[in-house]
């Protein structure tokens, strides 16, 4: 049987809806909500509405999920790639990484929104190969967020150190006593650090998924292939 959710992605662009305040969207022919199974025979396209439907903006993944047909779901379910999301968010995350570092060690200041700009960064990239919809596309983005932070937290100690010590940065990466590593991240580590590895974590969750626009979905669900992946 056909859920109410599964109902309104046809009602709310067909000719015949109506609005009744205390139940939602209704058939103005029978003056009821929904009751149909697979197809409306009543059913008659708004293409008004269609036009206007947003083509840019992406919508939310729970938006996906919930106004998709199980079918369509499943489909574009197919098209996911955990590897390919998991090796280009590596990628991205550690040159944003070295990135971050070098300008901590350029401007003598860590700026912690460069790593609000990471996870954002690390999302998108594993939103798009990814082609992801299921929760382990954000886990992922969220956790290789928080380790290209900390990462680029690592090399810009290195790089002060290289400083300091008139030692190449290659140099002294190379002899580094690695058993000290999480030791010097602790005594660097502050309140804000966490507080900023927490909002690029979040972003890497946020933007690890597929993006579908309100009008790709509508297409998608009638048959039209996507115009955007």
């Amino acid at each position: 049987m056909m859920t109410r959710q599964e109902h309104l992605r046809f009602c709310k662009n067909c000719t015949n809806r109506d609005m009744d305040l205390k139940v939602g969207l209704i058939c103005k022919l029978t003056g009821e909500i929904a009751d149909f199974e697979n197809e409306c025979p009543s059913y008659t396209i708004d293409e008004v509405s269609v036009a206007r439907m947003d083509n840019e903006e992406p919508v939310e993944r729970h938006q996906i999920t919930g106004q998709l047909s199980e079918r369509n779901l499943q489909e574009l379910k197919k098209e996911q790639s955990l590897p390919a999301a998991i090796f280009v968010g590596i990628f991205i995350g550690i040159l944003a990484a070295i990135g971050w570092a070098i300008l901590t060690v350029l401007t003598g200041m860590q700026i912690g929104l460069v790593a609000i700009a990471i996870g954002a960064a690390v999302g998108l990239g594993i939103g798009h190969f990814g082609k992801g919809l299921d929760s382990i596309f954000g886990i992922c983005g969220a956790i290789i967020a928080v380790f290209s932070c900390v990462l680029g937290n690592f090399l810009s100690i290195i790089g002060f150190v290289a400083n300091a010590e008139n030692y190449g940065y290659f140099e002294t990466l190379l002899y580094f006593d690695y058993s000290y590593t999480f030791e010097v991240l602790k005594e660097s580590a502050s309140v804000m650090d966490f507080f900023f590895y927490a909002i690029a974590a979040a972003e890497g969750y946020k933007f690890s998924f597929r993006k579908i626009t309100e009008k790709e979905l509508h297409d998608l669900e009638n048959n039209k292939q996507l115009n955007k992946t």
